[in-house]
């Protein structure tokens, strides 16, 4: 078996200690207790939860990544405590792929709970794989299951159209998936987001809500309300970066040196300012938050185009 020939990719900044989680098992994953009956579940990229009750099994998202450990984590638990291994209900956070794929492993008897608009995208997706929610509400449910309280409400877009906020206020938890990496920068274009000002609000919406552990879908451990407002901290500092770039960074350049090509002087000048609004923020969040280095460049991307766009900074109407 030959090396992978690596010296020619790029290096960067070590992950701060404080991003890792726990160490899995032998088969990939790691459960643990949050509160209670409530467990989450890892594979140190994505994250699922299930509350274990009288009426069965409550599964919080079924990321296919994870996929047959989710049950073997389930299993794992209601064997320690005497208790069902039967997944009952699955709610859904949203309708991406990446944190439901796993779904349809757990048959057609579960009942699916979602938001309305997570239905419609998932009868227009027509994966097998995530079956429809038969269950949906529009802005708040409070559901009752096994004697257990999960209140679920939908403020907006923000990653998605359909991404909600999962509150259990008897476990002191909140479920909040694709906006806090807790300890990580998020990935590309701020985390795949859909809706940048939805994507901003969005923190704000969760620290209104009284919990103390997070479960924000991705990466090695849980969250703290900390996690959360460094990530507010961080997106506020990316935005306030990005108005200023906006402001100072000239296109005369790209246009003079790309004459007819209109593509090419527009790519050079955005990626310009994603650049300059990046840097600042890099230089400040390396070694606190994970792949601040790594990412901060294309979030900033993002948020710049939704300041542009979404909000009219910058636009200049011809004399």
């Amino acid at each position: 078996m030959t090396t992978p020939e690596t010296m020619s990719l790029p290096d960067y900044a070590p992950v701060p200690r404080s991003a890792l989680g726990p160490a899995l098992n032998e088969q990939g994953y790691y459960v643990g207790r949050v509160v209670r009956n409530l467990y989450w579940v890892t594979d140190g990229t994505y994250q699922s939860a299930f509350v274990t009750t009288a009426d069965g099994v409550v599964l919080l998202d079924a990321p296919p990544t994870i996929g047959h450990n989710i049950q073997r984590a389930v299993d794992e638990v209601a064997s320690a405590n005497g208790v069902s291994n039967q997944v009952t209900y699955l709610i859904y956070s949203h309708h991406h792929a990446d944190h439901g794929g796993a779904s349809s492993l757990f048959g057609k008897n579960v009942t699916r709970i979602g938001h309305e608009e997570t239905r419609r995208l998932l009868l227009r997706d027509d994966d097998p794989a995530r079956p429809p929610n038969e269950e949906t509400f529009a802005d708040h449910r409070t559901l009752e299951i096994g004697g257990e309280r999960i209140d679920l409400a939908w403020h907006g877009a923000n990653h998605s159209p359909d991404n909600i906020l999962i509150h259990l206020p008897d476990h002191d938890t909140l479920m909040l998936i694709d906006i806090v990496n807790p300890g990580w920068a998020p990935i590309y274009l701020s985390n795949l987001t859909e809706d940048i000002p939805g994507y901003l609000e969005a923190p704000a919406n969760a620290l209104a809500y009284a919990w103390t552990h997070f479960i924000g879908g991705h990466n090695g451990r849980l969250g703290t309300r900390a996690d959360v407002t460094l990530h507010q901290q961080y997106m506020a500092d990316v935005a306030a970066s990005s108005r200023a770039a906006i402001d100072s960074v000239d296109p005369t350049r790209y246009f003079v040196k790309y004459g007819e090509n209109a593509w090419a002087a527009v790519k050079g000048y955005l990626d310009e300012i994603a650049a300059t609004a990046a840097a600042p923020v890099i230089e400040k969040y390396t070694g606190v938050i994970a792949a601040a280095d790594v990412f901060t460049e294309s979030t900033a991307f993002q948020v710049m185009q939704s300041i542009r766009l979404d909000l009219g900074h910058g636009s200049q109407v011809h004399p």
